[in-house]
């Protein structure tokens, strides 16, 4: 049992507490509120009247699967034998004895979603998982948390340039997946008709997708692709979410009618192939005044993920509010990945992912965690 006082807490969806307390019990919060007594038996933690956030999460990375310095030994996100690889789990390549998990708890993010791609047309599952932890296994939270599917340049030269295969164009691209939902769609007609048609690891794994347990998660940046990914989505009634979105600026009136959970980033750095070059901290603010649910990401190793609040911060400047730039790292990815029964906000019953910061990371540069904690344990903690 842990009881952290005076602390500055941010529910995210409920109003600040300037001098509150929480309580955590069981691996949960048990407890949220104004400045009280602790219960006896409680491990009393001084936050110091630092700010207390939940942890924050990333809904849209690698983490696990291309490894810290390993360049080629750790790349384990691209299957490059086959466009078509929806069979692959994301889980079966995540090391979390990978150093990139230490430093993002460091960083004060304390879950994301993972997995392969975006060299394929489909590339397997996500997960959504703790960052703490030595076994996969014990650390999802959702699994299989979305299908990753991508647009445009990353699967055209992979395979049209480099391996001189198909897909060579965007028109491959697209008819590739439908190609894999017609088939799906055939396969479970048949099978719920009592046919037994002989088992396909790939049209098993995408069911899921065509019944709507879990959305497609499409690596989309130019707008036609963004446009693309929508078209297919409402021909086969799927659900999807709009990974990177680079120029959803520019069609942010057609997005808006559509209304999908919109995944922004990564826009730290330089732009380093074509389809990035109208990237901007500006698309946050343009995406959210639309109206849409918009969670801002790092797709890590791009950016490290440690960084995911300073991405938030830099969106700050550009114009998105504060608290919508708090909410695009915690309660709107944990919205949109299913998960928000869990994470993403400190309300009672929730998990206890609770991070105390050395300054907020949002508006000082180096702000980082004072003290990470996840599922109720103290997983990191900065030297006194």
């Amino acid at each position: 049992m842990i009881w952290i006082k005076n602390a500055h807490l941010m529910p995210i969806t409920g109003p600040e507490i300037a001098n509150g307390c929480l309580l955590i019990h069981g691996g949960k919060i048990a407890a949220i509120g104004p400045a009280s007594t602790p219960p006896m038996d409680a491990e009393v933690v001084d936050a110091g009247g630092r700010l207390v956030t939940p942890g924050c999460i990333d809904a849209h990375c690698h983490i696990g699967l291309d490894n810290e310095c390993m360049r080629w030994e750790g790349m384990d996100y691209n299957e490059l034998t086959d466009p078509i690889m929806p069979q692959l789990r994301g889980i079966d390549s995540v090391n979390p004895q990978d150093e990139a998990f230490g430093l993002a708890l460091r960083g004060g993010v304390t879950a994301a979603c993972t997995g392969p791609g975006s060299a394929n047309v489909v590339s397997g599952t996500f997960a959504v998982l703790k960052l703490a932890g030595k076994r996969v296994d014990n650390m999802i939270v959702k699994e299989p948390a979305a299908m990753k599917c991508a647009f445009g340049e990353n699967p055209k030269w992979f395979y049209g340039q480099q391996l001189q295969k198909p897909p060579v164009t965007r028109m491959c691209v697209a008819a590739l997946l439908r190609e894999l939902l017609f088939r799906t769609k055939r396969y479970r007609a048949d099978h719920l008709s009592g046919k037994n048609p002989p088992f396909d690891m790939k049209l098993e794994a995408m069911i899921p997708v065509i019944e709507n347990q879990i959305p497609l998660k499409c690596h989309v940046h130019r707008a036609d692709d963004i446009l693309t990914a929508i078209r297919i989505a409402k021909e086969f009634h799927l659900r999807i979410t709009l990974d990177h979105c680079t120029d959803g600026e520019l069609i942010v009136d057609e997005l808006a009618k559509e209304n999908f959970p919109v995944f922004v980033g990564p826009t730290l750095g330089g732009k380093g192939k074509i389809e990035l070059r109208n990237k901007s901290f500006t698309t946050p603010r343009v995406l959210a005044q639309a109206g849409l649910t918009v969670s801002i990401v790092t797709d890590a190793p791009v950016i490290p993920l440690q960084y995911l609040p300073l991405c938030a911060g830099l969106a700050v400047q550009a114009g998105l509010g504060v608290e919508e730039a708090w909410r695009a790292i915690t309660i709107h990815p944990a919205r949109s990945l299913g998960v928000a029964d869990r994470i993403g906000s400190l309300e009672t019953g929730k998990d206890a992912d609770v991070v105390i910061w050395t300054a907020d990371p949002l508006s000082t540069v180096g702000g980082e965690a004072y003290m990470t904690i996840v599922d109720g344990q103290i997983v990191y903690q900065a030297q006194k």
